[in-house]
């Protein structure tokens, strides 16, 4: 069933040359545990949104504490996540991935019976251990078993895991909770990593050579302070203030850790992270568009179904399905532009994608109170188009652009990008909200107006990532492949 590297399979490869470097009949099998860990991982982040106003109404909590349950849950992600490179080098990837799987099936049963919302925390920092294992897992493994002529098709299911998640997150969670508690969400986690676990055990693969190379305990320091300093800092901001000697503390510290934290990996023989891929100006490039296209789909996940219920008075299940056929499109999206990259590259489909991602953050600037559905539904959906246009032919062009040697490192590079960067926005719409609400409310409007005017504060923002992306996408070279 399997090898190593060095006797290349040639199941579904077109020639030798073309071979998948780890013997595998049936890869999409072998990587179903990855598929499900990593969709219920990225679903997860953007269901809680819908969920979290009767959060904070059951549980008796302000929406600035609720918010945690989901940038609490990307902080851990993005602690974890530096790791997995190196941890792929000491443990065998089934058995990394069997801990990775049973840690979120864990927190979501402690999440789903919690008697409070400290043990509910607590049980979603957990799924974020998962999480931050599982996602980079995946898309090493996939460069691994599959054919070279098959590699922007199979990244372009990737992208549908990770893109089409958090879109169809707020739908299927709407529809949940208009039946359901927020419990049962944790609950169907908790039923999905099960048969994760089912056919990890059974079929996946581990293509990696265990090397154990030298661990930097100082790195391993200096990572947690850095990652997990920024994304703190900026998740305290939305609850204290940037005024807060909190906030300043944990920016300030987060931002010093990781300057340092970079040297001393480019330093280092055996580095924790090889921080050396962004001497690759292709990959360099690509991430940085990866993780603003994550960015703005995270922040959007968040801001919608929060305007929605707060601006326009929907119930939690229709402002979840009025998210359905943007999430609809972005898997159609996520599919067809891991297949375009191969045939035209990474750059006209990334600028397209920003380009058409500027039109809807646009589009959500001119809501109100009365705005109908229907037009919040076609500026979701252009956002839906744009997002996974750009970042499956980004991801496939940067991964593909480092050496075999570097897979592992390349993906957790872009992995750790996306969410801490993930986190930061979510944590930024989430102040920007907040901000724009306060300015309503003390100019005498309504609730519903106030809410109107906190989320045209955040779809600024929105608007000013997809900008930059834009720009950002025009110094790609036509012929990137």
């Amino acid at each position: 069933m399997t090898s190593n590297s060095a006797s290349a399979c040639t199941w579904g490869a077109a020639s030798a040359q073309d071979a998948a470097r780890a013997c595998v009949e049936r890869p999409h099998l072998a990587m179903m545990g990855l598929y499900l860990g990593g969709f219920i991982g990225m679903f997860s982040e953007s269901a809680l949104n819908v969920a979290l106003p009767q959060l904070t109404k059951v549980v008796g909590i302000t929406a600035s504490l609720a918010q945690w349950m989901v940038v609490g849950y990307m902080l851990v992600i993005g602690l974890v996540l530096p790791f997995a490179g190196i941890l792929m080098k000491w443990f065998r990837t089934r058995s990394l991935t069997l801990f990775a799987i049973g840690a979120f099936f864990v927190g979501s049963l402690m999440s789903a019976l919690a008697p409070s919302f400290g043990v509910a925390l607590s049980g979603r920092l957990i799924q974020g251990i998962g999480t931050g294992l599982v996602l980079p897992i995946m898309f090493a493994v996939v460069l691994e078993v599959f054919p070279a002529s098959q590699i922007g098709g199979a990244m372009g299911l990737m992208s549908l895991i990770i893109m089409f998640a958090p879109a169809i997150g707020p739908s299927l969670s709407g529809v949940i909770l208009g039946y359901f508690s927020w419990r049962a969400l944790f609950f169907i986690f908790a039923v999905i990593m099960a048969v994760g676990l089912v056919f990890t055990a059974h079929y996946l693969v581990s293509p990696f050579e265990l090397t154990r190379p030298p661990v930097d305990a100082a790195s391993c320091v200096l990572s947690c302070l850095g990652f997990g300093g920024v994304v703190l800092g900026f998740g305290l901001s939305s609850l204290l203030g940037w005024g807060s000697p909190a906030v300043i503390g944990s920016l300030v510290v987060g931002v010093v850790a990781l300057v340092v934290y970079s040297r001393r990996q480019l330093a280092s023989d055996s580095p924790v992270l090889n921080l050396r891929a962004f001497s690759n100006k292709r990959f360099r490039v690509s991430a940085t568009l990866v993780m603003i296209s994550f960015g703005i789909t995270l922040a959007a996940m968040y801001l919608i179904p929060q305007f929605a219920q707060n601006g326009l008075g929907l119930t939690a299940t229709l402002s979840g399905l009025l998210m359905l056929p943007g999430g609809i499109v972005n898997a159609g999206v996520s599919l067809w532009s891991g297949k375009l990259y191969d045939r035209v590259g990474a750059a006209g489909p990334a600028r397209c994608g920003f380009a058409i991602s500027c039109i809807g953050a646009a589009l959500m600037l001119f809501t109100s109170t009365d705005t109908p559905i229907v037009y919040l539904i076609a500026a979701h959906v252009l956002l839906m188009v744009g997002v996974p246009l750009a970042m499956s032919p980004c991801s496939t062009n940067g991964l593909s652009a480092l050496p075999e040697e570097m897979n592992a490192d390349g993906s957790t590079i872009l992995n750790t990008m996306e969410q801490v960067c993930g986190a930061v926005c979510t944590a930024v719409a989430t102040g920007m909200l907040s901000a724009g609400d306060a300015v309503g409310t003390s100019a005498g409007l309504d609730t519903c107006a106030a809410a109107t005017m906190g989320s045209h504060y955040g779809f600024t923002f929105v608007l000013i990532l997809a900008v930059i992306g834009l720009l950002l996408s025009l110094g790609m070279r036509k012929a990137s492949r």
